[in-house]
């Protein structure tokens, strides 16, 4: 019985660190706009790698290009933030069907962009693991395996902390 109650405390609890997290990210670039846009720009220009001439063809060196980009990323990471804060309160709300959905889309934006766009995009396409200085791999996999850590857990059945035969009452 006390597990049953666990799970969604814990899924409350994590989906809300998660939030924080995210939500003092975008705040930070918004707030610090230039800091983080410096990096974006210098892992689109390439300007750091190893300079291989079979690779330095997919440089972005548009100031444009690279504002858009940081500017999209800065958009995804707000909503996925705000997404995250609305599945913690429908967590706190004992609406865990909803929570449960609502939580596994602002992870999975997580997921995508920091796994696709930081790992996958700018580390393997733009080549950021040749960069001693704007290599944010490491960053990208700690955000990346947290939230797919999270995303595990709300998906725990909640039947299985009850024992066998027990109701939920957790929407699934």
């Amino acid at each position: 019985m006390a597990a049953a109650r666990a799970l969604p405390l814990t899924a409350t609890l994590l989906t809300g660190t998660v939030a924080l997290y995210i939500t003092l990210v975008a705040f930070g670039n918004i707030t610090d706009f230039g800091t983080n846009q410096q990096f974006v720009q210098h892992v689109l220009a390439m300007d750091t790698t190893f300079k291989d001439d079979d690779l330095m063809w997919r440089a972005v060196e548009s100031k444009g290009l690279q504002d858009a980009a940081y500017i999209a990323i800065i958009a995804w990471e707000t909503i996925a933030a705000l997404v995250l804060i609305l599945g913690t309160f429908q967590w706190l709300r004992h609406d865990h069907l909803r929570a449960r959905r609502t939580s596994t889309l602002g992870l999975l934006m997580l997921m995508l962009l920091f796994g696709a766009g930081f790992l996958a995009i700018g580390g393997e396409w733009f080549a950021m693991w040749q960069s001693e200085d704007w290599n944010g791999l490491d960053a990208a996999m700690r955000v990346f395996l947290l939230s797919g850590v999270v995303l595990v857990v709300i998906h725990l059945p909640v039947d299985a902390a009850r024992g066998a035969g027990g109701s939920s009452g957790a929407g699934g």
